[in-house]
C-alpha cells in the first residue's frame, strides 16, 4: 500500500499527471492541470497512481508562473495596456480641410486617429526589441537602426498632446527635442 499526502505530484493512470490537493474521509481531490479537479476514492486512487514526487518549494506555484508569464507578454509582445485618450479629446473629430474649396474635408473621430497613433507606437516598439534581440546583426547595426527608431518617436511627439497619462507619451532624442 502506497501513502498518499497532500501536495503529492502523482501519475494517474487514466488521467495522467496531477497534484494532490486534499484528502477528506476516503477521497483525495487531485488537480489534473486542463482536465480540471477530480475526485478519487482512496482504494482505487492507490491502484492507479505512481507517486512521482512530494513539492518543493524551489518549484514554481500558479500564481508565480502567472506573473512570470505576465511578464514576459508584456516585455516580448505587441499586446499593451491600455491607453487612455485625454478626456479634453473624446468625442471629438479631426477635420482634414484641403486647400482647395472645390475639395470635401474629411473628418475623422479622434479616437480612431489616436488608435491607430497607439498601434504605430506598439509597433515601433516590437520593431525596437526585434533589433535589440536580433542574433545576426552586429552591435554597430542595432544601434544605427535604434537611432532611427528614436528620431521617429521625436517626430510622433507632436500627438503626446492626445494622450491621458504624461507616462505614455512618445520620447525622441532628448538632446535635440
Amino acid at each position: 500500500m502506497i501513502s498518499l499526502s497532500e501536495g503529492l505530484t502523482i501519475d494517474h493512470v487514466r488521467y495522467g499527471k496531477g497534484k494532490i490537493l486534499s484528502l477528506e474521509e476516503r477521497i483525495y481531490t487531485v488537480n489534473f492541470g486542463k482536465l480540471g479537479t477530480i475526485e478519487l476514492t482512496i482504494n482505487k486512487a492507490e491502484e492507479d497512481i505512481v507517486i512521482l514526487k512530494e513539492e518543493t518549494s524551489d518549484q514554481l506555484d500558479m500564481e508565480e508562473l502567472e506573473k512570470t508569464l505576465i511578464r514576459i507578454l508584456n516585455e516580448y509582445s505587441d499586446i499593451s495596456k491600455p491607453i487612455d485618450l485625454a478626456g479634453k479629446w473624446q468625442g471629438g473629430t479631426l477635420l482634414l480641410k484641403p486647400g482647395s474649396d472645390t475639395l470635401k474635408p474629411k473628418e475623422v473621430p479622434i479616437e480612431t486617429f489616436f488608435h491607430k497613433i497607439v498601434m504605430v507606437r506598439d509597433r515601433l516598439r516590437v520593431l525596437e526589441q526585434n533589433i535589440n534581440s536580433h542574433p545576426k546583426l552586429t552591435d554597430e547595426d542595432k544601434i544605427n537602426m535604434q537611432q532611427y527608431i528614436t528620431r521617429i518617436y521625436g517626430s510622433l511627439t507632436t500627438f503626446n498632446v492626445l494622450f491621458q497619462d504624461e507616462e505614455d507619451h512618445f520620447v525622441g532624442d532628448k538632446k535635440n527635442d
